[in-house]
């Protein structure tokens, strides 16, 4: 919303895992007008009862959904890219397998060419270069110190 100006009718992408940061953009994002276009891998998908309750919101305020498994679909005209950890706190000894099945998954500028012209990136740190390139990480589009920076307010 500092970034745009507003929230209503801009596209988050969110390439990654199906963790519980993903799950309030769900609660929230077609309240707030925004539509959601979501990358999982397969096995890493969002609480279905999450999905059904984000669903019916959609249709509620018209904004859109898209689940997919393509990372370069989810970010197709994009405002934000968005990602987190993709291995969090209690899943360290699924490290191996995690990885590996997040492979493609790294938001890169090959990611950001499929995305708006007006793009920006979100990560909400710590970030592993896995998750994201440094070309994108400290790009001039990347948002992620002023996300830090709003976050310690609501703190």
């Amino acid at each position: 919303q500092e970034h745009f100006g507003g929230l209503k009718g801009l596209t988050i992408a969110w390439i990654g895992d199906g963790n519980n940061v993903l799950q309030s953009f769900l609660t929230s994002a077609a309240k707030l007008g925004m539509h959601l276009r979501i990358a999982t891998p397969r096995g890493f998908e969002p609480d279905l009862r999450i999905i059904k309750i984000t669903e019916q919101n959609s249709k509620e305020y018209g904004t859109k959904l898209l689940l997919t498994t393509d990372p370069l679909e989810a970010a197709d005209s994009a405002n934000v890219l968005v990602t987190d950890t993709w291995i969090s706190m209690g899943q360290e000894g699924e490290k191996k397998e995690r990885l590996k099945a997040f492979q493609g998954y790294q938001i890169t500028m090959k990611t950001a060419k499929s995305a708006a012209s007006n793009w920006t990136f979100l990560h909400c740190l710590p970030r592993k270069p896995e998750e994201v390139d440094d070309e994108v990480f400290y790009s001039p589009r990347s948002l992620v110190f002023q996300e830090a920076e709003n976050r310690k307010w609501t703190v």
